[in-house]
């Protein structure tokens, strides 16, 4: 976070103060010495976002198809290598550009997901214990509630919350979580994402990727994204906050 002097105007009261911001930072990465692309994200946690932005991407398949990483923080560069080639022309023609915050992309079209995966039934969560986690992730940020500058994601499982990452971004957010938990080896087919923003469809995609089998989100989620949970048996839980949920989704795992 970095101090800025500003104004503030309250009840007709004008004052000087001094305010921290959140960080954004252009963090290219280049995978086997080829620029891939440049996201605009918060300079904390790189190495999570750099695992999980190549998983959900759909260029690696598990944390140690990363042979090297190493950061440059004076030019904000990440240097990747990966087992073969890592890149193909026709992965980069499927780049899309999303709505997220931090100008979110991804290398493929949701749909081709969508139409491959459908998650299993089993996993099942306490309706009271997605209350718990959700009063805890939204008092768990101090930068969020210092500055309102940035997005939350959480990785749960039926009893803790495991994982905890901020960005600038919503997507970037979700991929430091999904990073450190390949990184950790965790197993997704049991567990939950939590996140502070809307959940569109490129969002969906991201957890169907990992096969997460429910998302709940403070925020609401997008037509698409609810008619694509529809499609594939996940779970959607939107506007999440203190006793309300709505369960767009998948209503049959919240019990």
């Amino acid at each position: 976070m970095e101090p800025f002097d500003i104004t503030v105007i309250r009840k007709g009261i004008r004052e000087r103060l001094s305010r921290r911001v959140s960080e954004e930072v252009p963090l290219t990465i280049e995978v086997n010495g080829n620029e891939l692309v440049t996201l605009l994200s918060s300079p904390g946690d790189l190495e999570n976002l750099v695992h999980g932005f190549l998983f959900n991407s759909g260029f690696i398949g598990e944390a140690s198809d990363v042979k090297s990483l190493i950061i440059d923080r004076d030019r904000w560069k990440v240097a990747v290598k990966l087992a073969g080639d890592g890149i193909t022309e026709d992965m980069l023609f499927k780049r899309i550009y999303t709505s997220g915050c931090g100008k979110g992309v991804i290398f493929h079209n949701p749909l081709d997901v969508i139409h491959r995966v459908r998650i299993p039934d089993g996993f099942t969560v306490d309706y009271r214990k997605i209350e718990e986690f959700m009063g805890m992730f939204q008092t768990k940020s101090p930068e969020h509630k210092e500055t309102r500058g940035v997005h939350s994601s959480a990785l749960a499982d039926g009893k803790d919350i495991l994982i905890f990452r901020d960005d600038i971004g919503r997507h970037n957010a979700i991929d430091k979580v999904i990073g450190e938990a390949l990184c950790r080896g965790l197993e997704f087919e049991n567990k939950m994402i939590l996140t502070s923003g809307r959940v569109s469809s490129e969002i969906l995609s991201k957890i169907l990727r990992c096969r997460i089998p429910i998302i709940v989100a403070a925020g609401a989620p997008t037509n698409q994204a609810v008619k694509l949970a529809k499609n594939v048996n996940l779970t959607v839980v939107g506007l999440a906050r203190g006793n309300i949920m709505c369960i767009f989704s998948g209503e049959e795992r919240i019990v």
